[in-house]
Formats: C-alpha cells, structure tokens, sequence
C-alpha cells in the first residue's frame, strides 16, 4: 500500500505493474487474508497502526478480486480504468502532435508491438495494454530467472523507454501542464 501509493505519484507504469503484481501474490495466497497476513504483512518492520492499515488494503483487494470474478487471472477495475486513461492520454498525444519525441518513441516500437500483439490470444487490446502485458511478463521472467533471448531484451528496452515518456506525459497531464486538445 505504502509502496503503491508512493509509486502511484511518481510513475503511474510502475504502479500499474505493482498492483499487477500484487494481485498475483494475492492469488499465491488463496485470495486469504489470513495467509497474507502471515506472508506478507506480519513480516515486515512497520509500526502497529500501519499493519492494520496493510491488512485493509489487501483485505479490500482481495474483496474486489472476488466481487469482480479475478480469482484466477485478469485485473480489478481500477487497474483496468488506468489501461484505459493511459490508452486514451496515448491516443490524444498522438493526434495532438504535441509531443513529437514520444510519437516518434511509439511508431519506433510499433513494430514490436505489431508482432507482440500476435503473439496475444485476446487480439482486440490497446497498443498501451499490450505494453504493459510484455513488460509484466519480462519481469514474471526475471523473477523465475529465466534466459531471455536478446532480441527480447532489446524490445524491452525500446517498449521501457516509450512507457518512460507515457509516464512523464501522465504526470505532466496530471499536473495540467500537458495540454491536449
């Protein structure tokens, strides 16, 4: 939560494959908050007060999860809305022609989104969301410490270095100083 939220202020791609990652530790756990508790929550440093605030926020997560039919994969809704705002922020950028070095950033990795979005069973997703599912799987990788082909680090670098400009443009739309028609 504390990690989410500061995350949530800084760089909203971060957040999004944070929270990403904490449902699939959710789902580890059995969606119980008894075992999360125990494995996550109870051994951190931190004082009472804040444990119970922990306990909460993974106790309304897994309560989301459930209520929302996630149990066993896909996203919450807020984290689905965030796919969408940063979807639709993407598609203003480019029409507004406002930020020519993310446009020119995108239509570098246009190619390696075209061939990732082959590779997808649900087809019909956003350029944006296709980013996101190729980085959270390179970081799933990296956690199993599996080799990852060169060509595959090369596309996470250049896809990394596009959501880095999403993500500043975010913030600056966030703070108003990133108009778009």
């Amino acid at each position: 939560m504390f990690i989410a939220q500061k995350l949530r202020k800084e760089n909203i791609v971060e957040y999004l494959l944070y929270m990403w990652q904490v449902e699939d530790i959710i789902r580890a756990c059995g969606l119980s908050i008894e075992v999360v508790n125990e494995k996550v929550i109870s051994p951190q440093q931190l004082e009472k007060e804040d444990k119970a605030l922990l306990y909460n926020w993974y106790q309304d997560l897994i309560e989301m999860m459930k209520l929302e039919g996630v149990e066993k994969s896909g996203h919450i809704q807020i984290n689905k809305n965030i796919i969408i705002e940063l979807g639709d922020l993407h598609q203003s950028i480019l029409a507004s022609g406002k930020d020519v070095a993310y446009t020119a950033k995108f239509y570098h990795i246009l190619p390696f989104i075209t061939q990732l979005r082959k590779q997808q069973i649900q087809t019909d997703i956003s350029d944006i969301e296709i980013c996101f599912n190729f980085l959270y799987g390179i970081l799933m990788l990296r956690m199993k410490k599996a080799e990852i082909s060169p060509e595959t680090r090369q596309a996470q670098d250049e896809i990394t270095k596009f959501m880095v400009l999403l993500s500043k443009d975010y913030n600056l739309y966030k703070s108003g100083e990133l108009e778009i028609d």
